[in-house]
């Protein structure tokens, strides 16, 4: 089988890792479950590859995640639920009626993207979707809540930060940034207290709380929480990796300086930027 511009010819690679007779040992035991997680991480490969600006990469990490899109559909296929074409058909149909100032009529064209017309559309999508299921609105909103339609799969800092903005569109909200600084030092006084105890669940609840806050004064301030984190991260590999450089010039491994010298080579890394 020869590589191909063509996207059938990744269907059919699928399809073939996926025979329970010459496929892919491990490919053949794969399950949506123990897929998923592979997906969530080639999303963030994507993004990885963005932000460093590297196009060679992107291409690379944009086929992986194309290739789990195709995973995912094998895996509903062989079930007989839907197949590869009817995924992109339902994105092509959404797409399309989403943009009607794009794709509709020239009447349509002309007026443009009407104010509501978006909350409208969403709407009928969700109406469609009830009817399917063969669901009443009553059904849907059954026991659930105004936050309930935030995604609990997303991860931990952007579902609190949609959960918040959420809250905020009825007025749940903070005025300003400042207060939300006495919010995230009542949580920093009630982690010292559960500190000095011994509740395992309770510091970690706490701790939980602190980094909430922590997420709505970055809403406040128009930061995101999950880029600041990142760029963090990135400042304290790069420090880290000067403390290695200036202990392998010295001859240390790493793991035999004491905590004050790391320290020490922290503070002159932090100097360097």
């Amino acid at each position: 089988m020869k590589p191909s511009k063509d996207i059938s010819r990744l269907v059919e690679i699928m399809a073939a890792l996926r025979d329970p007779e010459t496929g892919c040992p491990w490919d053949v035991e794969q399950n949506f479950s123990t897929v998923a997680p592979y997906t969530i991480e080639e999303a963030y490969e994507v993004l990885d590859a963005i932000q460093r600006n590297d196009m060679h990469d992107l291409r690379e990490e944009l086929g992986d995640l194309l290739l789990q899109v195709v995973f995912h559909a094998r895996m509903a296929e062989e079930a007989d639920r839907f197949d590869f074409g009817d995924v992109v058909e339902a994105i092509t149909t959404k797409m399309i009626r989403r943009h009607p100032h794009v794709f509709g009529d020239a009447d349509a064209r002309e007026a443009g993207m009407a104010k509501g017309m978006w909350e409208r559309i969403k709407a009928e999508e969700k109406a469609e979707r009830r009817e399917r299921r063969g669901q009443t609105k009553e059904d849907e909103t059954q026991g659930r809540g105004y936050l309930d339609d935030v995604t609990v799969a997303l991860p931990a800092l952007m579902r609190a930060l949609k959960l918040q903005e959420k809250a905020a569109r009825v007025g749940f909200d903070w005025g300003a940034a400042r207060p939300i600084l006495d919010k995230i030092e009542e949580e920093i006084g009630e982690l010292r207290q559960e500190l000095d105890g011994d509740a395992d669940e309770a510091i970690a609840e706490e701790f939980g709380d602190l980094l909430f806050a922590m997420v709505n004064l970055g809403r406040h301030l128009a930061i995101d929480p999950e880029d600041a984190l990142r760029a963090a991260n990135d400042k304290f590999r790069s420090r880290f990796h000067a403390i290695e450089r200036d202990l392998k010039a010295s001859e240390k491994p790493l793991g035999t300086a004491s905590l004050a010298e790391m320290e020490e080579l922290w503070q002159r890394a932090k100097k360097m930027k």
